[in-house]
């Protein structure tokens, strides 16, 4: 089995906050993210120059696809980067992963930098300079790029480009790829609404959604989204944070309880619920079972700062999963 993967390639640039007040100051609202020009991002990094910082190559879709390579299911990604600093890091993050690149790298335009603001809480926000990754359009893609793949796994941030949603749903579907949609962020599916609603009956074979979504979605509390969304597409979950995730097939349904752990940062949290999900599918495990591949993946994540787990945590994860 192999997962394609298609999104914005950015690289994160990720400060740990004592406060909220530069939330505010930022007139960045909390746990959102905000499209922002290179000015406001300069702007950002110019309040962060003094505070500790990471950087890591993110991207919703990126993460996932990551860390299903992590875990040996082959992989490649759909993208667009500059051909400058980030980009050339973003490249060889895919390339060391084993991720097969399918990026469309330009000269004349800078690569995305989403600059993430962690709260004590480990909640996150996003000041995003998408940069090159805007320039993905749909007459980027081709019918080959999705020869050969069983998964199609697109982030929630792209929706709003939707000439270029269409014809890769529509692309997928033809070659016979089943669909997955991971939802995002609130605001990008408060934006969105319509068009979500139009395409996921038709294109949507399995579909994730947070809380926050789902009520910006259906206006609805998570249980009752769930039921909603799974009489649409194959598997429906809905992730509730700390208490865990809500999972649905046709007339199965089951909870998940999430991991109790100290959580520093949820940057990647969703990703990797997402990738430890589709990888306990692939491997027929049951939807109890792939949930918890999911949320011992995410677990752990938000034990560290940004969406990456060192080789050290993989090695003990995948033998926690050879049990």
């Amino acid at each position: 089995m192999k997962v394609l993967g298609m999104g914005n390639a950015l690289v994160d640039v990720l400060a740990l906050k004592d406060n909220d007040i530069l939330l505010e100051e930022l007139e960045l609202p909390k746990g959102s993210m905000q499209l922002i020009d290179e000015v406001k991002k300069e702007s950002l990094h110019l309040a962060i120059a003094d505070r500790e910082k990471f950087v890591a190559s993110g991207g919703s879709a990126s993460n996932t696809i990551n860390g299903l390579a992590r875990l040996d299911i082959a992989t490649g990604f759909i993208g667009r980067v500059g051909k400058d600093f980030y980009g050339t890091y973003y490249k060889h993050d895919l390339d060391k992963c084993k991720v097969t690149s399918h990026l469309i790298i330009t000269d004349d335009e800078a690569s995305g930098i989403a600059t993430t603001f962690v709260s004590k809480d480990g909640q996150r926000t996003f000041g995003t300079f998408l940069g090159a990754a805007a320039g993905l359009t749909a007459e980027d893609l081709n019918e080959s790029d999705f020869v050969g793949y069983d998964y199609f796994y697109i982030e929630g941030y792209l929706v709003q480009n939707l000439d270029l949603i269409r014809k890769a749903i529509t692309l997928a579907k033809k070659a016979g790829l089943t669909v997955v949609l991971d939802m995002a962020s609130y605001n990008v599916v408060e934006a969105s609404r319509d068009f979500l609603l139009e395409i996921i009956p038709d294109y949507i074979d399995i579909i994730f959604a947070n809380e926050d979504e789902a009520k910006a979605l259906l206006n609805v509390d998570a249980e009752a989204a769930l039921d909603m969304l799974a009489k649409d597409v194959e598997i429906a979950i809905v992730k509730v944070g700390e208490k865990g995730s809500w999972i649905k097939r046709g007339d199965e349904k089951v909870f998940v309880p999430a991991l109790k752990v100290n959580c520093i940062d949820t940057t990647g949290a969703g990703d990797l619920y997402a990738a430890g999900f589709l990888y306990g599918l692939i491997k027929n495990q049951t939807l109890a079972e792939s949930g918890k591949i999911g949320t011992l993946l995410a677990g752990n994540v938000i034990q560290i700062v940004g969406p990456k787990m060192d080789d050290a945590k993989w090695d003990e994860l995948i033998a926690e999963l050879a049990k």
